[in-house]
């Protein structure tokens, strides 16, 4: 009997923590949707300069669900806009009166990747065609971070701190020699001309390939040479010139960085007062200047886009204007209906697609891809539906970070596409991959595993038993016909001979500027360019209107939505939410391949350290 009191007393404990925990969760999510909705009131001053930091995740795409964007630790949703966002916002502050200029502080726990900086870029290069100035500080400047703030007027840092300038290179981990002591190995199969397609390399070998290493010295140098040269522009200085400080680690202190130009003052934060006053900004009451994130003015200004999701049959019919549609294309492709950060389900994309080539209201479409690639049978679902809209109306693709392997695959029947000088691109070739356990689990474990099934290959395919030879030779065909498919694929959506196709194919990785002087690509340009373009393919005037698809929210996420809207009010905060734009943003990039089968991916975790 005591033993029974004692055991239900654990667990009603138990139950009760766990019931505890959960209340306290949503408590703080609810907690944290208020305060953000409080937050999306800040006004815009008059006399305000508008701030551009890494705080904020500049992402590409909407995310998929809410709680992504929740971080436990902080007790708080991590705060992300959108490139199309930050786009809107700067195009709007340029004519804004109450907006004297811009501050880069590329600082902070937010994130931004190499294609999106140089987009950032071109965007606030348009910006100070207003005449208004562009000012950058930080204690301390990396690589991306410089690549950034040389595009201001004024770049000003910290007297002890530092300013990193010492070049670009790909790297790769390789995990044969620890699969090795485990007992476990991975059967390959790629076609022969595929030397490239090295997203197989860290499972079967311990360091580059050749050919892998030819074509990560040439992508580095294809992109250092882009940086130099888009901060040379900015500086007044010779890209050669600065390769060479790189080459000598010739910046060695913020002094050395001065007299090499690479900035234009050594100074700390309170000397951009200075710079204000003498742009002629007027101080606030607290004799202080008044500053606005890009977060806080997307939202005081409404500037998310009008969304559709799957289903939403007629959700664009109250826009009279004609419309363009933003499809994302952000993550590794998969197989499936779902939508997830990080992923891009085959279907899904279809769907999306399919929707936006139906509407009658949607004249044109704009895919922004940003992906590795994935899944050979994913990526001709959504190619279907790429060919299907593209005879129907005008289809541009931006490519954003990432658009190789599969992600080309559904790029390539595109009307027009446009990539980044920074993009990785290309990668045409396939390849399938399966782990072999049978060595760790018999030599580790002491585990077998035995069959009998009428015929050599009955049975589904196992990590836990070795592939036939059948087996093996019908891989090896699967994977030839799929890359027979995939360059007949690209040579008929870039009206390319089948051999011009082949020549640049082998599962070879470009650069954006590498791409289009191939002919992969047909313009070097952000997703501003291509709907541009896409207006123009589509024979719309300046008056149109953008929309965008998003996930469905869950009904969970409409509740605790809905609660933090209510307490927002109870508060006395004020709120003002258009569209989805209390969805944070966010977007994850896949580094460790642990598919199985027939798949069309970038090289294998590579990583592009600036």
């Amino acid at each position: 009997m005591s033993f029974f009191k004692t055991f239900m007393a654990s667990l009603f404990a138990w139950i009760a923590g766990i019931v505890l925990i959960v209340v306290v969760s949503v408590g703080i999510l609810v907690g944290s949707i208020a305060s953000l909705m409080s937050g999306s009131t800040t006004e815009v001053s008059s006399e305000s300069i508008l701030r551009i930091d890494l705080n904020e995740n500049i992402v590409d795409s909407p995310m998929s669900s809410l709680m992504g964007s929740f971080n436990p630790m902080a007790a708080s949703i991590e705060s992300s806009i959108t490139m199309v966002n930050v786009f809107s916002a700067l195009e709007k502050a340029a004519d804004d009166p109450n907006i004297k200029g811009i501050c880069i502080k590329a600082e902070g726990d937010g994130s931004v990747d190499i294609s999106n900086i140089e987009e950032l870029r071109e965007a606030i290069n348009k910006f100070k065609e207003s005449g208004k100035f562009v000012v950058a500080y930080n204690d301390t400047y990396s690589q991306s971070s410089y690549y950034l703030a040389s595009v201001a007027d004024q770049v000003i840092l910290n007297p002890e701190g530092d300013l990193e300038w010492h070049g670009l290179s790909l790297s790769t981990t390789f995990f044969k020699p620890l699969l090795d002591k485990l007992g476990v190995k991975y059967e390959v199969f790629r076609p022969a001309s595929c030397k490239f397609k090295s997203a197989v390399e860290p499972y079967i070998l311990d360091k580059m390939s050749d050919a892998n290493r030819q074509q990560s010295l040439a992508l580095a140098n294809s992109i250092w040479d882009s940086i130099c040269d888009d901060v040379a522009a900015s500086r007044g200085l010779s890209a050669e010139v600065l390769k060479d400080y790189a080459y000598n680690l010739a910046v060695s202190s913020p002094k050395r960085a001065l007299e090499l130009g690479l900035i234009d003052a050594v100074a700390h934060e309170d000397y951009l007062n200075t710079l204000y006053d003498n742009y002629g900004v007027d101080r606030n009451d607290f004799k202080l200047h008044n500053y606005i994130s890009l977060g806080e003015y997307i939202a005081s200004n409404n500037l998310g886009l009008p969304s559709a999701s799957i289903g939403q049959h007629g959700a664009t019919e109250f826009i009279s204007s004609p419309l363009i549609a933003i499809i994302y294309a952000d993550g590794q492709i998969v197989d499936g209906n779902k939508y997830e950060d990080g992923s891009v389900y085959g279907s899904r994309l279809a769907a999306e697609l399919r929707q936006a080539r139906l509407d009658d209201n949607t004249k044109a479409v704009v895919m922004r891809v940003n992906s590795p690639g994935g899944s050979a049978l994913a990526s001709e679902v959504a190619w279907r539906e790429m060919i299907l809209l593209q005879e129907t109306k005008p289809v541009v693709v931006s490519m954003g970070g990432m658009a190789a392997s599969g992600g080309y695959y559904i790029s390539a029947p595109a009307d027009y596409i446009f990539a980044d000088k920074t993009t990785l691109t290309g990668s045409i070739g396939v390849f399938a991959m399966f782990p072999s356990l049978g060595g760790f689990l018999s030599e580790r474990v002491g585990v077998n595993f035995d069959s009998a099934g009428t015929s050599p290959s009955a049975g589904n395919i196992s990590p836990f038993k070795s592939l036939t030879p059948e087996q093996r030779a019908q891989f090896n065909n699967s994977v030839e016909a799929i890359y027979g498919t995939f360059t007949s694929h690209v040579a008929e959506g870039r009206n390319l001979p089948i051999e011009s196709v082949l020549e640049v194919a082998e599962g070879r990785v470009w650069s954006g500027t590498m791409a289009k002087e191939i002919g992969l690509v047909d313009e070097i340009g952000g997703l501003n360019a291509a709907v541009a373009k896409a207006r123009e393919l589509a024979d719309i005037d300046e008056q149109h209107q953008l929309y965008e698809f998003v996930a469905e929210v869950s009904p969970f996420e409409q509740w605790i939505m809905s609660t933090g809207m209510v307490l927002a009010k109870q508060w006395g905060l004020n709120y003002n939410i258009y569209g989805e734009e209390i969805n944070a943003l966010v977007r994850d990039v896949p580094h460790l391949f642990t598919a199985t089968g027939t798949q069309m991916l970038l090289p294998g975790d590579v990583h592009i350290e600036l």
